[in-house]
């Protein structure tokens, strides 16, 4: 069923001019807002102008989806049963010529209903009930639309109530953290944006917001999230040491190619002093490693960026996470469809060979040995020209 929201053109044809507005078009009036917050702002209405919304009647019926809702006035409203099974989206291989449009103009509201915490013990001890499953951002390597088929716009989970309280409850459960790991020396780590960025989520409500305050309450724990979105909204969080943002960084001209609508690598770097100052710990991903000619120069050369721009008080408690690049067959066919340049870089197969992830997906890899030299490269260039940065996790 179709429900179509106050300001909403029946007829309007998404293959119409692009809108300016985000969250609100020129005939309906704006939602009433605090003063310059960055997601009302042109760089946000370029992230996400949301025109379609594909929701599930609980999710609408929701505090968070009202909320969602009260700032998409003119968004066209199809209710769904379910948020995986979108035969529009998901089944539909003309999709794919679409793929950064959908990101743009289509939120899906979804309630999430298997809740648990599941152990990690790489770059967290455990991974969160996440908030969201997909993202406005394209990345041409992104593991999630493996999942989805020919589409991966934003779906936001509306219960962010039960998702807190989930959480609250694994935390309590695990008492101190009595022994060190790569994850912390003190704190129990729980990544909440495993399967989206919840920098681009605070553009639409306020899941991340809610995450980062529950964490501020629970002194054994801290919450963790990979961001490639540099969103000053969540400088006004107020996360008091409990909450990591790890900014994911790799050399530009990879980032120019394949991190598509992303902040650019220089931001995401000057970034780091604002959100330290602002109290959060602040982490760097390098990731993906992709090998191609000339990525060990321009590894390098990122590495002297950040060892000449960053402040002291940055790298005293800076840590990274090296992560070489996974592919997958499936997305490489996707990719073809609306990047083939990307996969120029991505798809090697003389270089790569399958890999049975912990998900029990299938995924291809760099052979063994071509890993193994590879990231003792990337750790020698960090002793030489960033020898401040912490080696937390590198696979």
């Amino acid at each position: 069923m179709t429900r179509l929201r106050r300001g909403a053109d029946a007829g309007a044809d998404s293959g119409g001019a692009r809108q300016e507005a985000l969250f609100g078009w020129a005939d309906t009036p704006a939602p009433a807002v605090a003063h310059g917050a960055f997601r009302d702002s042109p760089q946000a209405r370029r992230m996400l102008d949301v025109r379609e919304v594909y929701a599930e009647p609980a999710a609408l019926d929701s505090p968070r989806g009202q909320q969602i809702m009260a700032r998409l006035p003119g968004a066209r409203v199809t209710e769904v049963d379910s948020h995986w099974r979108i035969p529009s989206l998901h089944g539909n291989d003309g999709n794919i010529g679409r793929w950064v449009r959908i990101k743009t103009e289509t939120l899906v509201l979804g309630v999430k209903h298997t809740l648990a915490t599941r152990p990690n013990g790489r770059s967290a001890d455990w991974i969160a009930p996440g908030p969201s499953n997909g993202c406005a951002m394209a990345c041409a390597y992104c593991y999630v639309p493996r999942r989805k088929g020919f589409a991966n716009p934003i779906t936001l989970f509306t219960n962010i109530e039960a998702i807190v309280a989930h959480v609250r409850r694994h935390v309590r459960t695990q008492g101190p953290k009595t022994e060190p790991n790569q994850c912390d020396p003190e704190a129990w780590v729980y990544d909440i944006g495993e399967n989206g960025d919840c920098s681009v989520d605070a553009l639409v409500c306020d899941n991340t917001a809610d995450l980062v305050a529950a964490f501020r309450t629970l002194p054994t724990a801290k919450a963790s999230f990979a961001t490639k979105f540099v969103n000053p909204d969540l400088l006004a969080l107020d996360p008091q040491g409990r909450t990591r943002v790890r900014f994911s960084l790799m050399p530009p001209d990879d980032a120019r190619l394949l991190d598509i609508r992303t902040s650019p690598v220089d931001e995401r770097i000057a970034a780091a002093a604002d959100f330290l100052d602002a109290g959060y710990e602040v982490h760097f991903n390098l990731s993906p490693v992709v090998l191609r000619e000339g990525w060990q120069r321009d590894w390098a050369e990122l590495l002297d960026h950040l060892d000449d721009v960053l402040p002291a008080r940055v790298k005293e408690q800076a840590a990274a996470e090296v992560i070489m690049l996974t592919h997958n067959q499936s997305l490489h066919e996707v990719n073809l469809g609306w990047h083939p340049r990307a996969e120029d870089v991505l798809w090697q197969p003389a270089a790569q060979e399958t890999k049975r992830s912990q998900n029990g997906a299938l995924n291809v890899r760099y052979s063994q040995e071509i890993k193994r030299q590879s990231l003792v490269r990337i750790q020698e260039l960090l002793a030489d020209r960033a020898p401040w940065l912490r080696v937390r996790y590198a696979f």
